[in-house]
């Protein structure tokens, strides 16, 4: 039976792959840009490319939010909800820098409450 701490790189190797995937993924978004002005997307990709942003917060706030434990029960805390909906509210006007302060700024006066 092998080691329990036992590494499987040595740290060369370890770093190499972490600057190669760094490469890599680099090297998708640079074709992207650079492709850009010389590709055009077609009109039903464009239209779904503008649903990502919103997606991908929601992915990171709703989790947060909800705050499901390990055993994905969920933990409700009335503070990251009346701040959320607090954010949500303020969401509608468009303005994403207010919606992040104002939601943040409801999270810690609602925590102070609690």
């Amino acid at each position: 039976m092998g080691d329990l701490f036992e590494q499987p790189f040595s740290a060369p190797v370890l770093w190499g792959l972490i600057v190669a995937c760094g490469f890599g993924t680099w090297m998708l978004r640079l074709s992207f840009i650079q492709l850009a002005g010389i590709w055009a997307l077609p009109r039903w990709l464009s239209r779904g490319l503008r649903y990502v942003p919103p997606a991908v917060l929601a992915a990171l706030v709703v989790p947060a939010i909800v705050q499901a434990d390990v055993l994905f029960t969920p933990a409700w805390d009335w503070t990251r909800l009346a701040a959320g909906l607090a954010a949500a509210a303020v969401a509608l006007t468009k303005r994403v820098v207010l919606t992040l302060v104002v939601g943040m700024a409801a999270l810690w006066i609602f925590m102070g409450l609690a």
